[in-house]
């Protein structure tokens, strides 16, 4: 494979799940990320591999048919999820159509793996955010087996994940419904498994019951990594840290951890060619501020008319908006996040220092920085940010 530099490698699965002679294996490396490594002695040279990779063979720049703000009517649902629960109702839809949903879920050992369910009671371990890049497995052979089957199919990840599984597939299927979500980047999993291991020994933890990215204990737009979790003492404790108190969390939207290819990210600007792209309708107080009750709003693009279709179908409480009053508060859509300046200084050092501390180290914004980002989310959550940048461009309105 054509891979010169690591930053054009997304860690998709697309090569190792399309070899014929399965000489492809995903190999992590000292970053902890997954990486394509060939066994020349089996490789037949039959290119496949690069035919149908993302970052080699890659889309073309898409807009939405349709955007909107949407939320799930079901109040419990919503608050489960990071948003407005709209994955769960085209799940729903797919399921009772006796269909199969694929997602990432933690696995027992708390790592993000994809998997897949045939049952509505299997979606709750799919909702939700998990900053942690998730491993593929054979989930892009399983989808095609189901789909060759006549079963319906939904199959949610990340944009370059959708990408790649839509290069193996090699064709269309019309009953394959794909959504992807506006990414920032995805953190390495051995950093995420190093922390977890620190933590737990610093609280003198025996077992974790739960861990929840995005938990709305304290509404939607305070972020918070909630653990659930049980002592040495048999002693059940809870535990929440907001975004900016917690080391993972300013790491990962930092980008302390991210991958590479995530700074340059191929599949940008909805180029993955999924039928739906959701995400946090941040901004939505100042686009629809009679729609925004706190409690979560998803933002909806819908790409294909296939998507359409069955998005139309669903029982959801949306407002139609527009693209690009969609982007002012949700630039990841077309524009990747930049590295943290000391990340190669991060990555030299964290095998040989405590993770938690070293995060903490080169992620502690100075005091300006840290009231110049305060100013800012208070401007957003009056609704005077979007009106003193027309000001200063002279556009008042």
């Amino acid at each position: 494979m054509k891979f010169a530099d690591k930053q054009n490698c997304t860690g998709c699965g697309a090569c190792y799940s399309i070899c014929p002679t399965r000489c492809i294996l995903m190999i992590p490396d000292t970053e902890g990320f997954l990486y394509p490594t060939v066994d020349g002695k089996n490789c037949t040279g039959c290119t496949k591999c690069e035919e149908i990779c993302p970052s080699i063979v890659q889309g073309i720049m898409r807009k939405p048919l349709k955007v909107y703000a949407a939320k799930n009517l079901d109040e419990e649902i919503r608050y489960q999820s990071s948003s407005g629960g709209i994955f769960t109702l085209l799940a729903e839809y797919v399921i009772k159509e006796d269909g199969v949903v694929f997602g990432a879920l933690f696995n027992d050992a708390w790592e993000v793996v994809h998997d897949y369910t045939e049952a509505e009671e299997g979606l709750a371990a799919f909702r939700g955010s998990k900053y942690v890049q998730s491993i593929i497995g054979d989930t892009f052979v399983r989808t095609k087996e189901f789909l060759q089957n006549g079963r319906k199919v939904l199959y949610s990840g990340t944009p370059c994940q959708i990408a790649g599984l839509k290069g193996f597939l090699r064709k269309e299927y019309d009953n394959l419904l794909t959504i992807d979500f506006v990414c920032h980047g995805v953190p390495s999993p051995l950093v995420w498994r190093k922390y977890l291991t620190e933590i737990s020994a610093f609280m003198n933890v025996y077992k974790i019951c739960n861990i929840k990215f995005r938990s709305k204990k304290h509404g939607w737009r305070c972020d918070h990594l909630y653990y659930e979790y049980i002592l040495s003492n048999n002693e059940k404790m809870l535990c929440s840290f907001t975004g900016d108190k917690n080391e993972y969390y300013r790491g990962f939207i930092q980008g302390l951890f991210t991958r590479l290819s995530c700074h340059s990210c191929p599949v940008r600007s909805l180029k993955s060619g999924s039928d739906i792209t959701i995400a946090d309708y941040w901004g939505i107080q100042n686009v629809l501020p009679e729609f925004d009750d706190g409690k979560g709003i998803s933002l909806v693009m819908v790409v294909t008319e296939k998507g359409k279709n069955i998005y139309n179908l669903l029982n959801v409480a949306c407002e139609e908006t527009s693209y690009n009053e969609a982007l002012v508060c949700n630039r990841n859509i077309d524009i990747s996040a930049p590295p943290h300046l000391k990340r190669a200084f991060f990555f030299k050092h964290w095998n040989n220092v405590p993770v938690i501390s070293l995060i903490a180290k080169l992620t502690l914004d100075p005091l300006q920085v840290r009231l110049r980002r305060r100013i800012v989310i208070l401007l957003q959550q009056l609704g005077l940010l979007v009106f003193i940048k027309s000001l200063l461009n002279g556009d008042p309105k």
